[in-house]
């Protein structure tokens, strides 16, 4: 059931859709198989090449980490361990005499100069008396706020403690620092040296340049896997244990983070984490490229199998569209061709085939158009006699009641009437010789009854000359006059011209109902019995059809009690030819 349902679906299929899907299935499904074989690749190559610039940053901040704190732990074995050092501290401690005191302070803090400075990457250093929370000969002024107990911890040995990272407690320096404390070998008091790393020692690691480091977090973890900096303490809080930091696992995924953890040999460990999206930002850009490129490959597919539908489909929409003008009555002889020789041959060949048939539907349309004249003939031949009887019995009773000038009145409209209903076969008429003739026939119509009625005549000037059949008008008029006006009635005949020629007559007499109108319109009989001349609606459809065809409109509105409207609408002809 399912299976016939796409056949039926496929056999409506137009012949152009099936041209296009077929070549763009036939380039695309190859184009997209190796698109998909690259992305895979690249997607490899890419997340290889950030994982190992990851882990090869990692080594890098490590090393240099190490270096710095090495440089610290020199420093500080200079300064509690140098001979000079503790000699001027221990006569500093002991001398009494203010001058010589002062002395012993400008020689130790000369000593403190050199070493410090000689150093680059050592910044804010002073020895700090533990016993009395007090620091003296530091080379940068110190935070008021300065505590050792609140510094991170990074490491700690017997001899030694490493913090970190943390504010510089320089008061002009507001950069993250590591700093280290190692107790003085002297003989009194419980002294320590405090050194911090210098000024750009750490930048590289916490204010990255690169794309790939700005957009990451670093945690630090001390031996312990305890974190003592966190740059994301919502999700990694410091003094809190990183979840991974047990086993040799060095990289994950965690809470939409992607983390990578290595581990110096002094045994703290340095952790990056970036976010997914931040560590496929490559990946996407990469996507979008491939993106792009397949958009304006399959823009170039679609258009090229659209030009070759083309090349294929118009040459059909030309047989279509010459086929159209002959079902449209169109004898025009287009002499376009397609360019192709095989379609153009099929085209000529077509268009003589239309040209024999229109010379065929030609001759039979001349020979009906003969065979409706004849008909037309015919009819104006059978004209009833009554009529003349009549209108001449008329002129006889008139001579014997009144004068001359009634009966000539008479005469003379009647010769004008029968001189133009009986003209030459076929002859066609002006709108002002039709309006002129019906006239004469109204005037001999007055004579003839009894009763009064009134004939008003409105035609556009424009319209006077225009072309039209003989005798078309007087019918309608006698249907007004024999089927409904009565004693002061009221007939209306309306010519206006605009696209076509609009010929409107109207009555307000007693009305036909639709079975009386169908009568007059397909009765021949009805139309003999009563109508003056004897021929009434059928006539005048007929020599609308025999000259006009079906350019010619002819309706009939009628209510009884309200009257008549007869309605034509005809193609607008200049002169006395049709």
């Amino acid at each position: 059931m399912n299976f016939q349902f796409l056949i039926n679906k496929y056999r409506k299929i137009t012949f152009k859709k099936r041209i296009i899907a077929i070549f763009i299935f036939s380039v695309l499904i190859p184009f997209i198989c190796l698109g998909w074989i690259s992305l895979y690749t690249i997607n490899s190559i890419l997340t290889n090449k950030v994982e190992s610039s990851i882990q090869s940053n990692l080594k890098q901040e490590i090393l240099g980490l190490e270096n710095t704190l090495n440089n610290l732990n020199h420093v500080s074995q200079q300064l509690a361990f140098g001979i000079g050092n503790n000699k001027l501290l221990e006569q500093l401690y002991y001398e009494k005499d203010p001058f010589i005191k002062s002395r012993y302070r400008n020689d130790l803090k000369g000593d403190l100069n050199v070493i410090t400075f000689s150093n680059p990457n050592v910044g804010l250093t002073f020895y700090y008396y533990n016993d009395k929370q007090e620091y003296d000969f530091e080379n940068f002024p110190v935070r008021d706020n300065f505590s050792i107990s609140k510094l991170p911890m990074m490491e700690s040995y017997p001899e030694i403690t490493y913090y970190g990272p943390h504010i510089s407690n320089n008061r002009s320096n507001k950069n993250l620092v590591f700093s280290t404390m190692r107790k003085v070998n002297v003989t009194h008091d419980n002294i320590y040296v405090y050194i911090e790393t210098g000024f750009n020692t750490t930048k590289s690691i916490f204010e990255p340049e690169d794309d790939i480091k700005k957009s990451r977090q670093i945690l630090i973890l001390n031996n312990n896997g305890e974190i003592t900096y966190s740059q994301n303490e919502a999700l990694f809080p410091v003094n809190s244990v990183f979840p991974f930091s047990d086993g040799e696992v060095t990289s994950g995924i965690y809470e939409q983070y992607i983390w990578h953890k290595e581990v110096s040999n002094q045994g703290w460990s340095i952790v990056s984490i970036f976010p997914k999206g931040e560590m496929n930002q490559e990946k996407n850009q990469w996507y979008i490229q491939i993106s792009i490129f397949f958009l304006i490959f399959g823009t170039a597919v679609i258009i090229i199998g659209t030009f070759l539908s083309r090349m294929v489909y118009k040459p059909l929409e030309k047989f279509n569209s010459e086929i159209k003008t002959l079902i449209n009555s169109n004898v025009k002889n287009n002499t376009d061709l397609i360019n192709i020789p095989e379609f153009d041959y099929l085209l000529f060949k077509t268009r003589e085939m239309k040209k024999k048939i229109w010379e065929l539907y030609g001759q039979i349309e001349q020979k009906e158009k003969r065979r409706a004249d004849l008909e037309v003939e015919k009819l104006l031949y059978q004209i009833n006699p009554h009529f003349l009887m009549n209108t001449l019995d008329t002129v006889h009773w008139l001579a014997m009641m009144n004068g001359q000038k009634d009966i000539d009145k008479l005469v003379l409209s009647l010769n004008r009437l029968l001189q133009y209903n009986l003209g030459k076969m076929g002859d066609a008429t002006t709108i002002g010789g039709e309006i002129e003739a019906l006239k004469e026939y109204l005037q001999l119509q007055r004579i003839r009854y009894d009763f009064q009625f009134d004939v008003d005549i409105d035609v556009d000037d424009d319209a006077m000359l225009l072309a039209i059949p003989r005798f078309i008008l007087q019918p309608l008029v006698e249907n007004a006059l024999y089927h409904g006006v009565s004693d002061e009635g009221y007939i209306h005949v309306d010519i206006r011209l605009g696209d076509k020629l609009d010929i409107t007559i109207q009555d307000n007499g007693s009305g036909m109902s639709e079975e009386k109108v169908d009568q007059l319109l397909n009765d021949d009989s009805l139309d003999s019995q009563k109508v003056g001349m004897g021929i009434g609606m059928k006539y005048v459809i007929r020599i609308l059809e025999s000259n006009y065809g079906d350019q010619a409109t002819f309706n009939i509105k009628s209510e009884i009690g309200k009257g008549t409207i007869v309605t034509m609408c005809l193609p607008v002809y200049r002169g006395d030819k049709l």
